[in-house]
């Protein structure tokens, strides 16, 4: 399947001057994460993570730096972002991390004309790409590569080149890690995370989750204060 890469966002220069010239910061914010879409099967998805601050009416996301902002915002069921590692230097290649209540926010995570993916969207898109569904989805760089032993390489080789990204869907899918409930930075290179805008009870919501060893699309869950990248796609 050859994924069609369109760029809908087009900057133009005259004279020193951006059509982003006069913008509001979320205006600008939305235009950086509608530069690419990918069409996949009947879906139409970001290329990148969700790197916003407000939500769509234009209200603030508020950023939590410090573990106790952190885990305050998810004991009191509020929404909240940050950077893996609280790194700027993170945010052009993995986007922003968000808790779960900032996902479900009734002002609207998504920018106008798109939706966080729900549980529904992902299964469509996992059917669709079929076998190897992990392999087509992850980026082809980035990722951690395991040091092994020769026998380790010689004996499973195989399964090691098996679950090397491929991209070969264009949903470029990134290993951006997580931020627990607690306030832990971790799997950073190893794991991408994203939520499902669909919950499983008051403490839990659904996600997905590639990883640098296996091919495979994973379906799971956290807590809803732990911060996960979102991945958006058309209405």
């Amino acid at each position: 399947m050859t994924a069609i890469i369109m760029d809908v966002v087009m900057l133009s220069a005259c004279s020193g001057a951006t059509e982003d010239d006069g913008a509001s910061k979320d205006e600008r914010e939305t235009k950086n994460n509608l530069k690419k879409e990918v069409t996949i099967g009947k879906q139409i998805w970001m290329t990148k993570n969700l790197d916003v601050t407000t939500f769509r009416n234009g209200d603030s996301i508020p950023a939590a730096k410090t573990n106790e902002e952190w885990v305050k915002a998810g004991k009191n069921k509020q929404p909240v972002w940050c950077y893996f590692d609280n790194n700027l230097k993170n945010a052009a290649k993995y986007g922003k991390l968000y808790n779960w209540y900032a996902v479900s926010d009734p002002r609207g995570l998504a920018p106008k004309g798109y939706r966080v993916a729900s549980d529904a969207d992902w299964v469509e898109l996992e059917n669709y790409l079929d076998s190897d569904v992990g392999i087509k989805m992850k980026s082809t760089d980035g990722w951690f590569q395991k040091r092994e032993s020769f026998i380790f390489k010689y004996l499973f080789s195989r399964h090691r080149r098996k679950a090397t990204g491929t991209n070969s869907s264009g949903f470029t899918g990134l290993p951006g890690g997580l931020r627990m409930n607690f306030g832990t930075f971790d799997l950073k290179s190893k794991y991408g995370f994203w939520w499902c805008s669909s919950e499983i009870d008051s403490s839990k919501a659904n996600c997905r989750t590639l990883c640098y060893e296996f091919g495979a699309l994973v379906r799971y869950f956290f807590n809803k204060g732990e911060g996960l990248s979102v991945r958006c796609l058309r209405d």
